[in-house]
């Protein structure tokens, strides 16, 4: 059996990692286990959006805490994630004109809670974003947020934990986990035990896994991401762009990196396998963002797809995540299922996790994630 640290944190996705990172500065010690490698799983293949806008209201205090560590990223981590802060704009269609009017509900309602959004609408719309097709009414931007390399930041987190004093163990399955006496044992199928007095469970698709062995089962279930990358073109666009629509297969979202590449996604979820960790591209999905980006952005559709690929993502029925402590063990907190909207929240869950495990307490207010609340009850 290993000696004994503080936390033992399951998963070293941007959540596990991150919640490394801030519990180091807070003093605890800590053991970071992932079954692969950090960032491998959700966090890693995801689209990259940093945005806070047109996330529920009430989840925009935890938004704004990770937005503060976004912009201080290099500092924190010691590392370029290429984070870009360009803006985020989100669009629609002239057949859906009663969007604008929620695109300017919601920013009000957002302004009180500390985030700006203009509306852009007519002329002012085309000279910004001359890319957009005819169909395009309107927009909301946000000017402070962005995008980043979802292939860096969990990674990142996890260096700077380790280098901070986390042990971090990779290509470490966790099989059992059980409370033994005053401890948390975590026994992983090579053998190794870790025990700590705190667990945290970071495992994303994977999470109810871990909290049905405490007698918390959840109705968690997977999808993968239908994601692409183009050939590269000239460097114009710098923010990210969404489309909101009630039609899934409408529903698109493009950023360009500085190296001239176009990531798109959005439409249809692909099928995924969370006990083979695989998800497969279906290309009537690909191709239908080809479509659709006919309507949104016209010249794009001239580039070649480069590559194409998904991933393992947890899903809950009011797509919201689980976060915070067991409602049957002491010392046991989860934050796991984060319905495809993690990326952005991700340094912000660690943040508020290492404060609540070091204090007791968070300041932001995470009870609408409760395990326990009654949409996973009911279903579970």
């Amino acid at each position: 059996m290993t000696a004994a640290s503080d936390v033992i944190i399951i998963g070293a996705g941007i959540a596990g990692s991150a919640a490394a990172f801030f519990l180091r500065q807070r003093g605890c010690s800590v053991t970071l286990i992932e079954r692969g490698l950090a960032g491998q799983q959700a966090s890693g293949v995801n689209f990259g959006n940093v945005r806070r806008q047109g996330r529920r209201l009430e989840h925009l205090a935890l938004s704004n805490r990770a937005s503060v560590s976004w912009r201080r990223m290099r500092e924190l981590v010691g590392e370029d994630i290429e984070y870009i802060q360009e803006g985020h704009i989100r669009i629609c269609y002239r057949d859906r004109p009663e969007l604008l009017d929620n695109f300017a509900e919601y920013a009000g309602e957002a302004r009180v809670r500390g985030l700006e959004l203009e509306i852009v609408t007519g002329t002012a719309l085309r000279q910004r974003f001359p890319f957009f097709g005819p169909d395009v009414l309107g927009g909301s931007y946000s000017a402070l947020d962005g995008h980043a390399n979802p292939r860096l930041v969990a990674p990142a987190f996890a260096r700077a934990a380790k280098r901070n004093g986390a042990e971090v163990i990779e290509n470490c399955e966790i099989l059992q986990v059980e409370k033994a006496g005053e401890d948390f044992l975590a026994s992983a199928a090579d053998g190794r035990r870790f025990h700590a007095p705190i667990l945290l469970v970071t495992a994303g698709a994977w999470g109810n896994r871990f909290s049905t062995q405490f007698g918390e089962p959840v109705p968690l279930v997977s999808h993968g991401p239908t994601m692409c990358v183009t050939e590269p073109v000239p460097y114009s666009i710098r923010c990210a762009v969404g489309v909101v629509t009630p039609v899934k297969e409408e529903d698109l979202y493009f950023r360009q990196i500085p190296r001239g590449n176009i990531i798109i996604g959005g439409g249809p979820r692909n099928p995924s396998y969370p006990d083979l960790c695989r998800a497969y591209v279906m290309p009537r999905n690909t191709l239908n963002q080809f479509k659709q980006l006919r309507r949104l952005a016209p010249e794009l559709t001239r580039l070649n797809i480069l590559r194409v690929w998904s991933g393992v993502e947890g899903y809950f029925p009011d797509e919201q995540p689980v976060m915070g402590p067991s409602r049957t063990t002491s010392g046991l907190y989860y934050a796991f299922g984060f319905s495809g909207g993690g990326f952005q929240l991700g340094p912000g869950v660690g943040d508020v996790m290492a404060e609540l495990i070091a204090t007791g307490q968070t300041t932001t207010p995470i009870d609408m994630f409760d395990i326990g609340r009654p949409a996973l009850s009911a279903t579970a």
